[in-house]
Order: C-alpha cells, then sequence, then structure tokens
C-alpha cells in the first residue's frame, strides 16, 4: 500500500523515533508540496537522526516552497546542537540555491572549528553559485584541512570565476593525489591556455586515476 499524507503524517508523529525516520524517507513519495508541509515541524524534532533526515529531505522538499524553506534551514545551521544536523543544513542551502543564505554560511564557516561543518559550508558554496563566495573559497584553500581544501577546489570550478585560476593551476604539484584529481575537475571548468596546461602537467601524473581524469574530455 503507498504511503498517504494521512499515514505519513502518523508515522511522524509517533512516538517511537523509528516510525518518525520511516516517515520521514516516506515523504519521498508523496506530493513535494504535501511533503514540505509535512517535513517542517518535523526539522526541529528532540531526536537527532530524527531532525538529520528531514533536514536533509529539505534539499528536495524546500523546492516546493524556498521561501519558506530558507528561514527553517537558516534556523538549523545557526542553532541546532548536533553539527551533522547543522552541516545538512549547509547541504541543504547550497541544493536549493537559497544565495540568501551566503553571510549565515561565511559566519559560521568564520566562527567553527568542526571540520564536517566547514567541509558542508564550502561545499554548498559551489551549488550556491554565488559570486560573493569567490574570497571565502579561496581563504578555506588555506585550511589545515585536507577534505575543505579539495571541497574548495569543486566549489570553485563549480562557481567558474577566473579570479581562481592563479590559485588552482600551482596546486598541480600538491603532494595528496585526491586533491590533484578533484583539482583535474576543477580546471576543465575553464578554457584559458595556461589550464590547458596545468591539464597536460596532470595527465602525466603519477597517479593513474589522476592522470586518467586528466586525458578524458567531457
Amino acid at each position: 500500500m503507498s504511503p498517504t499524507a494521512d499515514s505519513v503524517k502518523a508515522l511522524l508523529e509517533s512516538a517511537d523515533f523509528g516510525d518518525r525516520l520511516r516517515g520521514v524517507n516516506q515523504l519521498r513519495d508523496l506530493d513535494p508540496a504535501v511533503a514540505f508541509t509535512l517535513i517542517k515541524p518535523v526539522a526541529s524534532d528532540h531526536n537527532a537522526r530524527v531532525r538529520y533526515a528531514a533536514v536533509s529531505q529539505i534539499s528536495t522538499l524546500g523546492a516546493a516552497n524556498p521561501a519558506e524553506a530558507l528561514p527553517l534551514l537558516r534556523h538549523c545551521l545557526l542553532t541546532d546542537a548536533e553539527i551533522d544536523v547543522r552541516a545538512a543544513a549547509a547541504d541543504s542551502l547550497g541544493a536549493l540555491q537559497l544565495t540568501e543564505a551566503f553571510a549565515d554560511l561565511k559566519t559560521v564557516y568564520e566562527n567553527t572549528d568542526e571540520w564536517l561543518l566547514q567541509f558542508s559550508i564550502i561545499a554548498a558554496l559551489g551549488e550556491l553559485g554565488a559570486s560573493q563566495s569567490f574570497e571565502l573559497l579561496a581563504t578555506a584553500l588555506q585550511s589545515d584541512n585536507g577534505l575543505v581544501r579539495t571541497a574548495a577546489i569543486g566549489s570553485l570550478g563549480e562557481l567558474q570565476d577566473e579570479r581562481a585560476i592563479p590559485l588552482l593551476v600551482p596546486l598541480v604539484s600538491d603532494p595528496d593525489w585526491q586533491l590533484r584529481h578533484r583539482l583535474v575537475q576543477a580546471l576543465k571548468q575553464f578554457s584559458m591556455p595556461d589550464v590547458q596546461a596545468a591539464l597536460a602537467t596532470l595527465a602525466q601524473d603519477e597517479n593513474e586515476v589522476v592522470a586518467n581524469e586528466a586525458k578524458t574530455t567531457e
């Protein structure tokens, strides 16, 4: 039997957190506008796993009502007690391209030492596509955390701002092959001669995965 709005609502209001998790998963089977209405209160559920699942789902369901999704996700990003829930809020803000949240994402990034949250924010900025993200992404390239640096490279590629080229090209010799692999993908977003020269160098990379990616034309 297919889920209905009433059956999902009953699960979401259950005292059992397992039922509530099932309810969140079943929201995918409902009309997005109906599902978004049902998921809004679940974003403040007392169980962190349920909140995480709900906030993650808003990355798609929020498209039904971006004007309401924005303050909901902003509240989770700024105030939730769990880092993974705040990270999921950043992911959802990026997925929905809610550029109005840029200032909040920047503030949180600059005021947290939690790498997961920093990583999610930097990755989200690429999807966000806001030109004002460039300086923050450039800063993230200097992070001590390799995953944050790699996310910054990817987001700079997505942003396609030519100011990123002199920041990215020197990374062809970075010792982390996973970072170089992401670098290849980012550089492919540009067509300038110095970028093509960097890709030619990466096509001879000692790591086969990196070299093959550089040789592949998309």
